[in-house]
């Protein structure tokens, strides 16, 4: 098989994974990362076949992991379903090894570190997804799919700053996921290109938010 006709194979599979997923984990967000990993790939001269094989892998495991309400690290379980499928289709150890490290490197919140061009690329790539106008939407979506009933409690800056794992309770929010992870996501990238597409989408999502809090006080 071309390289092309192996990619639609593994795409075919890993639709499979997101029938029923929830809108801010969908297969929409799988193809806009593999738009944004294939466009920052061609500038940081990556090699593009690991780079969107492991786009269409990297969140196998996160429906599971949603419905689990955050039992278990997503990466963890898609680099592993990621790695069994990459063996049925005879993938060489060296490319199979850099997709499976990609795919588990990819989160924000778990201790692997990208070490590979192509998984610093598939990292700022879903990064970039979680900023900008997509970004909000997607977070407002996440809080309540989540289980929170909060569109914000006026404590997101306190409990930030607690270091307690609020996700999946009562007391997260939109706002919260914003002042944990949001806005600190644009000083994580990892490539140049990345750094540069991440600021424009910070701004937007600053200024968001920031008029957000404005219109609660009636400032606005």
């Amino acid at each position: 098989m071309s390289k092309r006709e192996i990619i639609n194979k593994i795409e075919e599979e890993a639709r499979k994974y997101f029938i029923g997923a929830s809108g801010c984990h969908d297969w929409t967000h799988v193809d806009r990362v593999r738009k944004l990993a294939l466009s920052i790939g061609k500038k940081e001269k990556a090699d593009l076949f690991i780079l969107e094989v492991a786009a269409l892998l990297h969140d196998i495991g996160r429906k599971t992991e949603m419905e689990s309400k955050g039992l278990f690290c997503h990466a963890e379980k898609s680099a592993e379903a990621a790695g069994k499928l990459l063996k049925k289709y005879k993938f060489p150890q060296d490319v199979a090894d850099n997709i499976v490290h990609s795919v588990l490197a990819h989160r924000y919140r778990n201790q692997h570190v990208p070490t590979t061009l192509e998984a610093k690329i598939l990292f700022d790539a879903d990064k970039l997804d979680s900023i900008g106008a997509i970004g909000v939407a997607r977070d407002f979506l996440f809080a309540g799919n989540a289980g929170s009933n909060n569109l914000y409690t006026g404590n997101e800056k306190v409990a930030a700053k607690s270091g307690k794992d609020l996700s999946y309770t009562g007391e997260d929010s939109a706002i919260l996921e914003y002042e944990i992870k949001l806005k600190f996501l644009k000083n994580k990238m990892l490539t140049k290109t990345g750094k540069a597409m991440a600021l424009d989408r910070h701004n937007y999502m600053a200024d968001f938010f920031k008029r957000f809090w404005q219109e609660v006080k009636a400032i606005k």
